[in-house]
């Protein structure tokens, strides 16, 4: 593996102990996958950030990287945590998981890791330009950053992110050459477009069938970012597809033709059995989520807009980033008013929902519907915004 002469000093631990470790794993990955090289990275998103995930052995590994004196080289941000930052008592997350999560997230800002904990980091200023090499943990967030952003990076796990965080390097494999970014799934979509829910089902549909393979979709006459960053959620969720193909939306699309010789053509006639298959819990709703991925601010004006001067029947939770919120603060408030949360820093899947006796959720995103039944334990129903929000005011599912 060619490696320049800086690089060969870190692995050599003459950047010292935190760097070299951060380059052992770095390369180890990199021989594994069959790179020739390393490549600077722009940025980088932490995934492993929830002590749910974590764990006692988790802030372990965390604070013996950072008593190295490990600090990250380039401008890095962290996946949601496992609460609010500051709203947790509130949210109704038990002492002694906020005290443990406030030891990650010390760790993590002990190695110069702002404490801005989100799955959208480029709504927050960590927004890397097409063709940028990144490395990125989070599934929805790599998605969109490869297919709507168009910049490279593979699914790095949280102490790979980290380590190229600390070293600034990846290694140059899977996404991050030009051949494994072009399309071996044509998808012709013959089915109407019309909710932004279709395009959560959309990816239930073909994440599932398709694993993570690329798909380039035809049929798609026009899509917001919103849209697109609902159908990488679902496609990443449900399946683990890293990179998707919009024709003559997506960036590289309207650029050159992304589908490999060879390509194999699927097509979707009607999105039923998505909205099937994601629609099998109660009509009683105790619990909605909206904000998976995390909110904009849009987003959070039109939550405002349809419960301002409601009162709420069931638990409603608006998951953001904390700079998101704080720009929309009436926004915020009507919310709250209606008594609703509206949560930064976190979300449903990482936090500790099991303990606080949630059964039926409701949400409008693919992603929420894949991951609450086995995560948080409660069924699920998924659908538009609308329809989400009715169900917040009546306590049941709309008809």
């Amino acid at each position: 593996m060619d490696l320049t002469a800086e690089e060969q000093e870190m692995l050599s631990g003459e950047k010292g102990p935190a760097v070299q470790k951060a380059m052992e794993i770095v390369v180890a990955l990199a021989k594994i996958y069959g790179a020739k090289r390393l490549v600077p990275v722009k940025s980088v998103n932490v995934s492993g950030v929830s002590y749910k995930n974590l764990g006692d052995a988790g802030i372990g590994f965390l604070n013996e990287w950072a008593g190295l004196g490990a600090k990250v080289s380039v401008p890095t941000t962290l996946n949601p945590a496992g609460m609010d930052l500051v709203d947790w008592k509130k949210q109704g997350v038990p002492k002694d998981f906020a005290e443990k999560q406030e030891k990650v997230i010390d760790a993590f800002a002990r190695m110069g890791i702002p404490k801005t904990c989100t799955c959208t980091p480029y709504l927050i200023g960590n927004l890397p330009k097409k063709g940028d090499h990144i490395a990125w943990g989070e599934s929805s967030a790599v998605c969109y950053a490869n297919s709507v952003i168009g910049a490279r990076t593979n699914r790095e796990g949280g102490p790979s992110a980290l380590a190229a965080a600390i070293c600034g390097r990846t290694g140059e494999f899977g996404y991050h050459l030009d051949k494994n970014r072009m399309a071996n799934v044509v998808v012709e979509v013959g089915c109407p477009m019309e909710k932004d829910s279709d395009f959560g089902a959309l990816g239930q549909i073909i994440g599932k069938q398709l694993k993570n393979d690329v798909p380039y979709f035809k049929g798609i006459k026009a899509a917001s970012n919103y849209q697109l960053k609902a159908l990488g959620a679902s496609l990443a969720a449900w399946g683990g597809v890293a990179l998707f193909h919009v024709d003559g939306i997506t960036p590289e699309a309207k650029e050159k033709n992304m589908v490999a010789e060879g390509a194999q053509t699927i097509a979707v006639e009607s999105l039923k059995e998505a909205y099937d298959a994601m629609n099998t819990g109660s009509d009683i709703i105790d619990f909605v989520s909206i904000g998976c991925p995390h909110a904009s601010v849009s987003e959070i004006r039109a939550v405002a807009d349809r419960v301002r001067g409601k009162k709420l029947k069931a638990t409603l939770w608006v998951t953001t980033a904390r700079a998101t919120k704080e720009k929309a603060p009436d926004a915020v408030r009507a919310i709250e008013d209606a008594g609703g949360l509206v949560l930064a820093d976190t979300c449903v899947v990482v936090s500790p929902i099991r303990s606080m006796g949630y059964k039926h959720l409701a949400t409008n995103s693919g992603k929420m519907a894949y991951y609450s039944p086995n995560y948080c334990g409660v069924t699920v129903r998924f659908g538009t915004m609308e329809q989400c929000l009715q169900a917040a005011v009546s306590g049941r599912w709309p008809a």
